[in-house]
């Protein structure tokens, strides 16, 4: 038996079947998969795209458990796609930091007002006015095929298939498949596709029931084997090492870089900040200036170089405020961050959008790095 004719009817009615016993099926847990009265939607009914669209882009490098309490308090600054849409860009910012990715906010706020020019304010309500077409949706920024398959299947049960990290590790440990997910997609691809055709008219339960599979039962680490209704196909449960599949790339180094951040203020009392340019994963967002320590430089020369560099100021560097460790998924930094004292020059955006002195009261008003919290309750509790 060939690897794709492994997936038949019985694998998706098993599946089925322990979702409708198992499934995470509560509006608390995926509140955006209800209908309005509160019911799970029958196969011919159509959902509101808007609140489905902000929970598939959160979800895209984040778990549900993480998700959900951002979503909530999204859709209560943003309840509708024309609230969104009409938002300063900053306001976007501040109600998506801690979540990591900023660049997911940025295009959910621009996909937004795409999606606003092509419904309409009048009709953004109604299910019927959004596009179905998968190419629309592909065209947007940040939208993949997954994506794209988890919105539509999950508003309008389109039969389309998806393929997260969930579904991957699901699919390669029932195959027990040699190689990286990632280097064979357009297999694993048609893996779930197949089960999704296997599952007439219920690909939107489909999706969900593989999603909340691999997240509570067939896990990254511990799977739950004894609750697994594929147990007696499972190629890697057969060979008694489910955990070694999904198989792994080799782990690249992860550079480890040094920066010096300065937390200048002035002889009011304000504190400088600077917004960072829109390119990158933390683009819009602001921060305390910095920069990368050189070989063999001190660190106070690091911080008062890079603010001449960057904002033409000249400061005095003064104690040590905090140091902290921080990993992002390419690299892993240090900030050792120290108090200064502005002397002179005005400052200047050299290497950003622009620049501010703010109220350090007023710090939280702006979305800053997760990596930033610290310093600035650091840098309160110092001036307390």
């Amino acid at each position: 038996m060939d690897e794709l004719s492994a997936l038949t009817p019985e694998l998706s009615r098993s599946l089925l079947a322990w979702w409708e016993m198992h499934g995470r099926r509560d509006p608390e847990q995926k509140p955006w998969m209800f209908t309005p009265e509160g019911t799970w939607s029958e196969p011919y009914e159509h959902l509101n795209p808007y609140p489905i669209h902000v929970a598939e882009v959160m979800l895209q490098q984040t778990q549900l458990q993480v998700v959900l309490p951002y979503w909530q308090r999204w859709m209560e600054s943003f309840p509708t796609l024309e609230a969104l849409a009409q938002a300063e860009v900053q306001t976007v910012l501040l109600s998506w930091q801690g979540l990591g990715y900023y660049s997911r906010a940025r295009r959910l706020h621009g996909s937004a007002q795409t999606l606003l020019k092509r419904i309409g304010s009048q009709s953004c309500e109604d299910p019927q006015s959004w596009p179905q077409e998968p190419d629309f949706w592909l065209d947007l920024p940040g939208i993949g095929l997954s994506t794209a398959g988890g919105i539509l299947s999950s508003a309008f049960n389109s039969p389309l298939a998806i393929l997260d990290g969930n579904v991957r590790r699901v699919l390669a440990r029932y195959q027990a498949h040699s190689r990286p997910p990632m280097r064979d997609l357009r297999l694993f691809w048609n893996w779930s596709d197949a089960l999704v055709a296997a599952a007439p008219g219920r690909a939107r339960d489909l999706n969900q029931a593989l999603m909340d599979f691999g997240a509570t039962v067939c896990s990254p680490r511990s799977p739950n084997c004894a609750c697994c209704p594929w147990q007696m196909h499972c190629s890697a449960y057969a060979a008694g090492d489910v955990e070694s599949y999904p198989v792994k790339e080799t782990p690249r180094a992860v550079p480890f870089q040094v920066i010096g951040v300065g937390v200048v203020l002035n002889d009011a009392g304000e504190v400088l900040i600077d917004q960072r340019l829109n390119e990158g994963l933390l683009g819009g967002l602001w921060e305390f200036p910095g920069g990368k320590q050189e070989p063999g430089e001190a660190i106070v020369q690091t911080i008062a170089r890079e603010l001449q560099e960057e904002l033409a100021i000249d400061v005095s560097v003064g104690e040590e405020l905090i140091s902290l460790d921080h990993a992002y998924s390419h690299k892993k930094l240090r900030f050792v961050v120290h108090l200064c004292q502005w002397r002179k020059g005005e400052p200047q955006p050299l290497a950003s959008q622009q620049v501010r002195w703010v109220r350090p009261e007023s710090l939280a008003d702006y979305p800053f790095p997760a990596a930033n919290a610290r310093i600035i309750a650091a840098l309160l509790d110092h001036l307390s």
